[in-house]
């Protein structure tokens, strides 16, 4: 088991050092959210991946932009898809939580939907997939698909 002192230096060493590690899809276009996000993660001691922060990634998508992707996505231990319209319209997240889909176990797989207004984006992956929300400490948890009650605090996983 993990100390909560430890702190992982990179996502390799958070791997050897037992630290939970995934892979951030995201719109880049919710760069804001995401940093958000991650920050939330590593209040629960996770390391997570974020594309635009890999210096060794090509400035323009590539071949070797994909591969690296897919490379990320098997490597980490988990997958989260934050859902917003952006990245439900983005030419790159369907294509990665397909590949995801083909290569994780279902339970490695998480949503985290948002919602504007009346509307909440990610409904559509909700049924398939556990869900990663606020729960009511204000902690990220996770919830099985179409459960409301007894999230598990993703700290705990």
């Amino acid at each position: 088991m993990r100390q909560a002192s430890t702190v992982a230096r990179s996502l390799s060493e958070a791997k050897t050092l037992g630290v939970k590690t995934a892979f951030l899809c995201h719109s880049h276009h919710d760069a804001i959210l995401a940093k958000g996000l991650v920050q939330l993660l590593m209040d629960a001691g996770w390391r997570v991946y974020v594309d635009w922060l890999d210096v060794e990634m090509p400035d323009t998508p590539n071949r070797e932009t994909a591969e690296r992707i897919r490379q990320k996505i098997v490597d980490l231990e988990y997958f989260l898809f934050l859902a917003t319209p952006k990245s439900m319209a983005s030419r790159w997240c369907p294509w990665e939580i397909g590949y995801a889909d083909g290569k994780k176990q279902l339970d490695r797989i998480l949503i985290v939907p948002t919602q504007d207004g009346a509307q909440t984006h990610g409904n559509e992956y909700l049924q398939l997939y556990r869900r990663v929300d606020l729960s009511d400490k204000n902690e990220l948890a996770v919830w099985q698909p179409g459960e409301n009650a007894n999230g598990v605090l993703v700290r705990f996983l």
